[in-house]
């Protein structure tokens, strides 16, 4: 063979091999990793205390460390407050510690703390000596339990990265997440200069970067796993439904002395199983535990379910000659804070505000108008009160009740007197049209003129259109009824049906919560149903009864429970946010995609938590109670479903049976 022919071959060869693993080369760096799938578009770590990830939204992240944690711990509370923030990822890097290590290390510092404890003694220091003496005896504990092989000791690094869409908003998350640990004695610190390091320790590589570590033993190891099933509900309480995970039923206490305040609210989109549920929550616990409902009916739906416990029906409409008169004002009994004592008082200046609010969203009407101000609402405000004025009603409870001679007072509460009647909207509209008449100051000329054009279709003497609120109410709420539906659903659903919300709530609170004592062991277990709190919203006056009765409730051991299938108009009014800040359940129906993401950042639900939100069935949800959650499943039994259920098509179908 031609030896150069065959060089040329070689070459030719080594030629073809090299274009070969060239292209080879080029296929391999086109491939994309793991690392390319989940890099974010671009990271600056050239500052100290933060880093910029730079994609289609510039965002901002800042990592901890654990610095210092808690002498003793307890599962699952160590490091729920971390995990549950919102948008931070936490890592824990566990690295066991050899049985020889760990006991050579023990007897060191078995050692030293015996020998600081006899200085101690030397010097006289008493408490020292004792606290030293407790942690040596401790040491020798953990160390025969872990010769005895019942024990083992761990070094644990844990890291979190906080996100957030701008410095100020990182800022602030950085101290509140800093005051959510604090609570647990857990100190964090920013990885300050090693911002890069502590955010690639905490990417799903595995690799501990840092070198921040703690010793646990096995118990306390076994804090930081997040993984538990939460057994939520009270020791006594009402069945009202079964939890999913465990299959075990939930009992709940509305009551119950573990919460902070007895209110509840319920988001679901429509066919969830709302009505369902608080049909039977209502139900067996006026059965089973003596609580009394009324309800706020905005739909319709509960007046089978006041039949059905022997409750009372009440329903408003154009046509109905029940009239609530928005002036009715009552006596109630408060517990002195200082003696104890309980005393009767008359507060007439709330009574005035209360009126003065419901009047001002008549005046701006269905269009709220934005000729409605503060000095229409000081025209107004001045004549309600000139009209309990006018009744001699003042801050004394005797001003209430009719001097007539034939008193006869059976007990302090002034039962069996005759009370005055009470101001209308009608005797209110004639001294606004007397004052406008007599009226000389010009600015308050175009107020008197709008207030009474406006204000007329209330009036039953114009026969105005909406003037079932005008007139003595020919109503009363009784005490010890099992359970009062107030239906509204025959008004117009735009305007009409708002205002009989706000005027109702009024009512309610004057004639239904303050009626109860604030002495717990007196009181009666009352609910306040608000059915499609929704239609409030749009009312600024509404909104903020609203919020007050929220508050307040509490005090007079009243559970206000509120139900909406719209989330997105609570979370974009930030003046309704003490209705959910002052209700310690929370429950929520399966939810529909719009409004799952801002349910998620208020109430700082996981992925799991929202995802399953999105997918569940008709009557399940997940329930909230404090810190407490639980995914669980309302399941009334055939009876109850007789009178709760809300399918019209069900319910004609059971009809024909």
């Amino acid at each position: 063979m031609d030896l150069k022919k065959l060089g040329s071959f070689g070459r030719k060869q080594d030629e073809n091999e090299m274009a070969g693993d060239e292209e080879k080369t080029i296929i391999q760096r086109n491939q994309k990793g793991i690392k390319d799938l989940i890099a974010p578009g671009g990271i600056d770590a050239t500052n100290t205390n933060h880093i910029e990830i730079i994609a289609s939204k510039r965002k901002y992240a800042r990592s901890f460390v654990v610095a210092t944690i808690p002498r003793m711990c307890t599962f699952p509370e160590f490091l729920r407050g971390m995990y549950t923030f919102g948008d931070v990822n936490t890592s824990v890097f566990i690295t066991p510690i050899s049985e020889n290590t760990s006991q050579t290390a023990l007897n060191r510092t078995i050692n030293e703390l015996e020998s600081e404890r006899i200085v101690a003694l030397d010097r006289g220091d008493i408490n020292r000596e004792r606290i030293l003496a407790q942690k040596r005896a401790e040491a020798e504990q953990l160390r025969d339990q872990i010769a005895a092989g019942f024990n083992k000791m761990y070094d644990s690094s844990i890291v979190c990265t906080l996100f957030a869409y701008s410095m100020e908003e990182l800022d602030k998350l950085t101290e509140l997440l800093s005051a959510e640990m604090s609570k647990t004695l857990i100190g964090i610190k920013p990885a300050w200069a090693m911002q890069d390091e502590a955010f690639r320790t905490n990417l799903p590589f595995g690799e501990n970067k840092l070198s921040k570590k703690h010793s646990f033993d096995r118990n306390s190891m076994s804090t930081v796993f997040p993984f538990f099933t939460s057994e939520i509900g009270h020791e006594n309480g009402i069945p009202i439904g079964f939890n999913v995970q465990t299959g075990l039923p939930v009992l709940f206490d509305n009551f119950n002395s573990s919460l902070t305040n007895y209110n509840m609210v319920i988001f679901g989109k429509s066919g969830a199983g709302k009505g369902v549920t608080i049909k039977t929550l209502t139900a067996r616990s006026a059965v089973l535990m003596g609580i009394e409902s009324l309800a706020l009916d905005a739909e319709g739906e509960y007046g089978v379910v006041a039949e059905s416990l022997g409750g009372i029906n009440v329903t408003i409409s154009p046509s109905s000659n029940t009239i609530i008169n928005l002036f009715d004002l009552e006596p109630e009994i408060v517990k002195d804070e200082i003696t104890g004592k309980e005393r009767t008082v008359l507060n007439v200046e709330n009574k005035v505000e209360d009126v003065t609010q419901a009047l001002l969203t008549m005046a701006r009407g269905s269009t709220r108008s934005q000729e409605v101000n503060e000095l229409t609402k000081q025209i107004i405000s001045e004549a309600v009160a000139e009209e309990y004025e006018r009744l001699g009603i003042t801050n004394n409870v005797d001003s209430l009740y009719v001097e007539d001679g034939q008193k006869r007072v059976i007990n302090k509460d002034f039962l069996g007197r005759q009370k005055k009647l009470m101001p209308t909207i009608g005797s209110w509209y004639k001294r606004m049209e007397r004052k406008a008449a007599e009226n000389t100051n010009p600015d308050y000329r175009f107020h008197y003129s709008y207030l009474i054009k406006v204000m007329k279709q209330y009036i039953r003497e114009y026969n105005g259109q909406m003037a079932y609120f005008d007139g003595q109410s020919t109503f009363e709420l009784l005490d010890h009824v099992t359970f009062i539906n107030l239906d509204i659903s025959q008004l117009e659903e735009r305007f009409a049906r708002p205002l009989a919300q706000q005027i109702l709530l009024s009512w309610i609170w004057e004639k239904y919560v303050k009626k109860n004592s604030e002495d717990k062991t007196k009181a009666s277990k009352k609910r306040v149903l608000i059915d499609e709190a929704w239609m409030l919203l749009p009312y600024p006056e509404a909104v903020d009864f609203l919020n007050t009765m929220a508050r307040r409730a509490r005090k007079r051991n009243v559970s206000l429970a509120v139900m909406s299938q719209k989330f997105q108009d609570f979370y974009e009014k930030p003046e309704v946010q003490a209705v959910l800040t002052s209700s310690d359940t929370k429950l929520f129906l399966a939810q529909d995609k719009s409004e799952i993401q801002y349910i998620r950042e208020v109430f700082k639900l996981s992925e799991g938590e929202a995802e399953f939100l999105i997918t569940c069935n008709r009557g399940e949800g997940l329930l909230k109670v404090g810190n407490d959650s639980a995914i669980i499943a309302i399941q009334p039994t055939k009876k109850e479903f007789e009178f709760i259920e809300t399918n019209m098509n069900k319910i004609a179908e059971n009809k024909r049976r």
